[in-house]
């Protein structure tokens, strides 16, 4: 085994993974798995030009910085959907600015073709073993849920897709419930590594603040519904655990998205919820997304906010077509924040119906 040289970078990615642990790499023969640790250079700048580091630091990136990088899944709209490759080739694609590599599928025409990273070995430990994340998680299988015991209340967060305007939104909630003397803890379910949008909640009042990537998940793309509700499960005996307390959840990507549907057609997730806040890119979006929330899950949000609660004009033509509070997450109205999150008005979960049986085939 080689030595890997002091000044390299470790990606967020790779957040449970210790930096006194990464000391070695080597050419291995074997197909990349999930989590995969590998050493590697940058060989071509695309559309990412930085690196996110496990503290979050957000770090320029040059042709030849060595760092290392992440085996794993990314499903991204406006960026790329990218997949672990079948074999570690040369160079594999940097599918997000947290260290994760893979093989791009499909590619968003607005954005440029991803930076490119020159393989030089799997990171290895002292054993010659391949290093994974999800054979170091930061949290240990919390204890098993006590059945029909109180539980934090769940202020879940979920949009029209990407770049909704949900971290934003989940955010403003951290603040509200803070602001307003309550505890609050705030994590992030699904999605793609990246330690931003859970240092938003925290920098707005939520400690402590968790995601999956704890548990050594470069990503939650492709896992199985088991694995999804899994998480979604762990999080909750870990953090919702004080009766007193609230806990704010965001699921990433939009509500036709594959591991979301898999959380709302859930009834362990839909019975959790106290407070529902939906965010939305435009108006159409938001009334186009209601709908679908009604039909497919049973669910009415108890709030419309994201991008399109910073325009008056978007908010007049939501009122048209639902008699849903539509909160600015940009400019925050706290006596509009308590009344939502704390008054009782649709009941928990704002649930009308069961969900249609289909809601589970994606």
């Amino acid at each position: 085994m080689k030595k890997i040289s002091p000044g390299f970078l470790l990606p967020s990615a790779a957040v449970c993974v210790p930096r006194k642990a990464v000391r070695y790499y080597e050419r291995v023969d074997k197909a990349p798995e999930v989590g995969d640790l590998v050493y590697g250079r940058i060989a071509y700048l695309g559309f990412h030009s930085t690196l996110e580091n496990k503290q979050g630091r957000i770090h320029v990136i040059n042709d030849g910085s060595r760092a290392v990088f992440v085996f794993g899944n990314r499903y991204a709209p406006d960026a790329f959907e990218g997949v672990v490759p079948r074999a570690c080739g040369d160079q594999a694609d940097m599918l997000a600015r947290s260290g994760i590599v893979g093989t791009v599928r499909a590619k968003n025409a607005n954005v440029k073709d991803p930076t490119r990273v020159e393989m030089l070995g799997y990171v290895c430990g002292k054993d010659g073993k391949v290093m994974n994340t999800l054979h170091r998680p930061m949290i240990c299988d919390p204890r098993a849920l006590e059945v029909g015991k109180p539980r934090a209340r769940l202020v879940l967060v979920v949009g029209t897709s990407m770049n909704s305007g949900k971290s934003m939104t989940a955010a403003m909630a951290c603040w509200a419930i803070s602001a307003m003397g309550h505890k609050v803890r705030g994590c992030k379910v699904t999605g793609t590594a990246g330690l931003k949008d859970i240092l938003r909640m925290e920098d707005a009042g939520a400690s402590p603040v968790a995601d999956f990537t704890y548990f050594g998940h470069p990503s939650t793309y492709l896992l199985s519904e088991r694995d999804v509700i899994g998480i979604f499960d762990k999080l909750d005996r870990k953090y919702a655990n004080n009766p007193s307390n609230y806990w704010v959840v965001e699921i990433a990507d939009g509500i036709l998205q594959r591991e979301t549907v898999c959380l709302l057609a859930s009834d362990r997730v839909r019975s959790r919820i106290h407070r529902l806040l939906f965010a939305a890119g435009d108006a159409m979006g938001a009334i186009a997304g209601l709908r679908i929330l009604d039909e497919r899950f049973g669910l009415t949000p108890h709030a419309i906010s994201g991008i399109c609660s910073a325009s008056p004009l978007a908010a007049q033509e939501l009122r048209q077509y639902a008699d849903i509070p539509v909160i600015s997450n940009t400019q925050r109205d706290l006596d509009q924040l308590s009344s939502v999150i704390l008054a009782d008005r649709f009941g928990p979960g704002g649930h009308r119906k069961t969900p249609a049986a289909s809601a589970t085939g994606v």
